[in-house]
């Protein structure tokens, strides 16, 4: 016979099977029987400030680890802050489950206080969402849920836990632990896919998306080493193939090298490992005109649902990332006489991209974010990871800052603010060994800014950068370009940053002028590292700064000329 279990602790055995570390979370009265079940366990459970702090926590560690990050919050207001932390994981196929306290089932569907009916709230985001009403199936539904989780196109799962679901008890099995599946590439489309590279006279290869681990990258870039191939990494995937690469020739996605855009535009045959080619990597559905693109596409990805979608491309093959890339490394390499030049010629054009932009020089600056970016990557360690939300300032990083290889970036392709603080530390919980710096605006880092005391309380020494100038710098920018000199709504009055870090328990300082930070910078780095705390460098720097090509003034200029 099976010993007998409440529900609660049937759903902490659960975790354990499947060898879950950590849960982010904040505590509520609706799954009390799971947080007694965890004072028992190894399990840690992270304690946050706010339910969008922890689901974002939850997608950064998935997205880090390549496991399902798991996620508790309370019924009704919990479940509807954590949902942008569920929208990112669906966005950016991250695996994570985030499990809700629900009304029991003697007052479900009378509009019970704070009851939320979750298969329709979070049908679009998900990839499966349950509710789980009888104790003994508690084992097979979070089996099915990590399955569906990292299965196939990776992404979240929902699972609803009604009180009286966690103490009841019941005696049953425990389930073995989730095997991930994937699919894999047929004899004959991996040999139609080396006659089409074999006929090729302009190849462009595009990493991207997830499933990816540290052998499958390196037999993708033995691939386009073996084949003299450029390779261009999507939208916040920049760290699939280290930056410094002679084959890496730059990010496809907001901002692009123009010069990379006409490169990918010209290729007679581009192969895109592992990307859904969504909006923000294919510039608005501009460098692939759909549905048919004028190159010829060969679509690789985890999901077939996703093949066909948009893009109609010659060859579409439905692998997972280390199954592709098995074979690929091992493919005899064809004739790359015609096109192999193109590696260093691409390889120039980012190099020129990244040099130092006029506009410092233009606007006699004082702080030089550029050269902030140039002496970040001098004084950390190649294995470095940068975090970031949304915002003009996360440019600094993806133009100029060269990540050193997988796992280096943790960044949302689902543009949501609020991400950046909550996925820095985050990572410095999963791996504290390792530095982290988290790129935050001003007006995202108020999102969840909170979360510092998250950092302070389980000492997760991370730095946080906090690029200040006063509004929402994306949407002024677009304002000035619609509306100019109309400025509405998007001017911030800041605290003073570094002083509320000091609040909580972190180091802050403010920077003003460039010759600052890298003294600066050395503080926060020991400090992080003699005492295991967060410290907070905010920059502050005159908001004409808008971006490395253009200034605000000249965005409003433009736009006035044109008679808006």
């Amino acid at each position: 016979m099976f010993k007998s279990r409440s529900g609660g602790q049937l759903v902490v055995d659960a975790l354990e099977v499947h060898g879950v570390d950590l849960i982010f979370g904040v505590p509520g009265e609706s799954y009390l029987p799971v947080l007694d079940a965890l004072h028992d366990s190894p399990i840690r459970f992270i304690i946050n400030r706010q339910e969008g702090g922890a689901a974002f926590m939850a997608e950064a560690y998935g997205k880090l680890t390549g496991k399902p990050g798991i996620c508790f919050v309370t019924r009704g207001p919990g479940a509807t802050n954590a949902s942008i932390g569920v929208h990112t994981a669906h966005q950016d196929s991250t695996p994570m489950i985030l499990f809700i306290g629900q009304v029991g089932n003697d007052f479900i569907e009378r509009e019970a206080f704070q009851e939320i009916d979750y298969r329709r709230m979070y049908g679009q985001m998900a990839k499966w969402v349950a509710q789980i009403d009888r104790a003994d199936r508690i084992p097979e539904y979070i089996a099915h849920a990590f399955q569906v989780a990292t299965s196939g196109r990776p992404g979240p799962v929902v699972l609803a836990l009604p009180e009286d679901c966690l103490s009841a008890v019941a005696a049953v099995a425990d389930t073995r632990a989730y095997t991930p599946v994937q699919a894999s590439p047929s004899l004959s489309q991996t040999a139609r896919l080396r006659t089409m590279l074999s006929e090729a006279k302009r190849p462009f290869v595009l990493l991207g998306g997830t499933c990816w681990d540290q052998k499958a990258c390196d037999q993708i870039t033995q691939f386009a080493e073996a084949n003299h191939l450029p390779v261009g990494c999507a939208f916040r995937f920049q760290d699939l193939l280290p930056n410094t690469h002679p084959n890496y020739v730059g990010d496809v996605g907001i901002g692009i090298n123009p010069k990379l855009a006409q490169r990918i535009k010209d290729a007679d045959l581009v192969i895109a490992i592992g990307p859904r080619l969504g909006e923000m990597t294919t510039s608005g559905y501009t460098v692939f005109e759909a549905p048919v693109p004028k190159q010829s596409l060969i679509h690789i990805h985890s999901e077939a649902t996703e093949l066909g979608r948009v893009y109609q491309a010659d060859l579409m093959i439905n692998s997972g990332m280390k199954e592709i890339a098995e074979v690929l490394a091992h493919m005899e390499p064809v004739d790359a006489s015609a096109w192999q030049h193109t590696v260093a010629e691409a390889k120039t054009d980012l190099l020129n991209w990244q040099k130092e932009p006029a506009i410092f020089a233009q606007e006699n600056a004082p702080l030089n974010l550029w050269q902030v970016v140039q002496t970040l990557q001098k004084l950390t360690p190649a294995d470095t990871i940068i975090t970031n939300g949304a915002g003009n300032y996360a440019t600094w990083a993806h133009r100029y800052f060269n990540y050193g290889g997988l796992r280096t970036q943790l960044a949302p392709t689902s543009g949501a603010m609020g991400y950046s603080v909550p996925s820095g530390i985050a990572a410095k919980i999963a791996q504290p060994e390792r530095t982290i710096v988290t790129f935050a605006g001003d007006g995202e880092y108020m999102m969840n800014g909170q979360e510092l005391a998250t950092a302070v309380q389980y000492r997760a020494g991370v730095i946080i950068i906090v690029f200040n100038n006063g509004m929402y710098g994306t949407i002024r920018m677009h304002q000035e370009r619609e509306f100019p000199a109309r400025v509405s709504g998007t001017e911030l009055h800041n605290p003073d940053f570094a002083a509320l870090a000091r609040a909580y328990g972190a180091s802050g300082e403010a920077v003003l002028r460039t010759e600052e930070f890298a003294p600066a910078l050395e503080r926060a780095l020991a400090h992080t590292r003699e005492h295991n705390l967060p410290a907070l460098i905010e920059l502050r720097y005159d908001g004409n700064l808008l971006t490395p090509g253009a200034s605000l003034l000249t965005i409003r200029k433009a736009a006035q000329d044109a008679g808006k």
